[in-house]
């Protein structure tokens, strides 16, 4: 991948282009510095409810507009919102990129936000939380994240509650559009068949809303070993343990990223192994880390049957523990490989490449080419592995399950 080239225009917005060799498409994304940790309890789901609505229109564009006007080019357009982040994202013919940066430029800039249509995208997101609600493999991460960092923004579900949701407000929406999404706190990337003066020129034109954005509190993480037990029945059992990780900042985050996969990353992995092919305790089963930027969190995740819910959690914590302990060169060496062939596959098409590269300028600020990452894995250690798994699983763990036990709770875990 080549590296990219990086300017801000006239009005702050700072851009990103990289020149895909091959390809006769682009990528486009808008990334706006900003998620659900940023809302208070009070206005829950607004970030995701924001995205939701910009597509019901804009003062230039109605939403059959929007829709027929990017299919009739045959391109794709897509949005959504994490905790730290909202993304906007267009794919298309090289030639139709003004059209698809134009339109999500409209959507972040220009959005409607008329009454009526808020009343009717409330319904939606609540049959999108309902739905979750409905799928315990999706809702218990939910309740994972919660149990993880209690009454905090970053354990809050992205979609919001019944309760949050009826408060917003167009003026809400207007709020939020006003506070996160100055051109100071969005990157604009581009990957594919282009030209980047000609983005800049479009850019240029398509955002004019410059400013700073003004400062936002961001609250700390405080991680903390709560539970969350839902005792219906269910075809399978639901499972999931967190641990406190490293955020992005920290030097042992590529030691803990590569201890997780070691331990449950792939059909490989000991957890795997020992939870599903030895003991056929579960169905499926996998550990990952989400980092952020002030701590992060590694969580494991098994669909067992009810009968056999204890006994997969005995297994996997003392599999877990194994691990940390007994981590050997070749399991570190399979867990590199998979972490070196995620990022160079990721990297081979052009919205792979927005997406990595605005995501190191978010996180890092900066441009980090491929190779610096790459190094750092190399760099890890069987005992830096070793180290970062035992640093996780030093504190006692939040756990969320569905389909066992015998009441709702909240608490301590056990």
């Amino acid at each position: 991948m080549k590296a990219p080239t990086i300017a801000y225009t006239s009005h702050g917005l700072r851009v990103a282009t990289v020149v895909t060799p091959g390809v006769e498409t682009v990528a486009v994304a808008i990334h706006a510095d900003t998620g659900a940790r940023f809302e208070d309890a009070a206005h829950n789901g607004v970030a995701h409810l924001f995205e939701h609505m910009v597509f019901k229109g804009t003062t230039t564009r109605s939403a059959r507009a929007i829709a027929e006007q990017i299919e009739d080019v045959g391109g794709s357009l897509n949005a959504w919102t994490s905790r730290d982040t909202t993304v906007f994202h267009a794919r298309l013919l090289a030639r139709d990129l003004p059209l698809g940066l134009g339109i999500i430029a409209d959507l972040v800039t220009n959005p409607r936000f008329d009454g009526d249509d808020l009343a009717r995208e409330k319904d939606v997101v609540l049959q999108e939380l309902g739905e979750a609600r409905d799928t315990p493999d999706d809702i218990v991460f939910d309740h994972l994240q919660e149990a993880a960092f209690p009454g905090q923004a970053l354990g809050r579900s992205i979609l919001g509650s019944e309760e949050s949701l009826a408060a917003l407000t167009v003026d809400d929406l207007r709020g939020w559009l006003a506070t996160h999404y100055v051109n100071s706190r969005l990157t604009l990337v581009a990957a594919g068949k282009i030209d980047h003066d000609a983005v800049m020129r479009l850019a240029e034109a398509a955002l004019p809303n410059g400013g700073e954005a003004p400062a936002l509190a961001l609250e700390q993480a405080r991680f903390a070993p709560g539970s969350f037990r839902d005792s219906r029945r269910f075809e399978q059992t639901q499972l999931t343990s967190g641990y406190a990780a490293p955020g992005h900042y920290d030097e042992a985050h590529d030691a803990a990223a590569l201890f997780t996969l070691a331990a449950g990353g792939g059909m490989s992995s000991r957890l795997f192994q020992e939870v599903r092919e030895e003991r056929g305790l579960a169905y499926s089963i996998s550990a990952a880390t989400t980092p952020y930027a002030d701590g992060g969190l590694m969580s494991v995740h098994a669909a067992t049957a009810r009968k056999d819910a204890d006994a997969a959690r005995d297994l996997i914590d003392r599999v877990l523990a194994e691990t940390a302990d007994s981590l050997d060169s070749a399991e570190l060496a399979r867990a590199k490989a998979q972490a070196v062939a995620s990022l160079l596959m990721t990297l081979e098409s052009p919205q792979g490449q927005s997406e990595y590269v605005a995501r190191q300028l978010l996180v890092h600020g900066r441009w980090v080419p491929a190779d610096e990452v790459l190094n750092r894995i190399e760099a890890v250690t069987v005992d830096m592995a070793r180290a970062a798994g035992r640093a996780m699983l030093a504190t006692p763990p939040a756990r969320a399950e569905i389909g066992v036990g015998a009441a709702v709770r909240r608490g301590r875990a056990k």
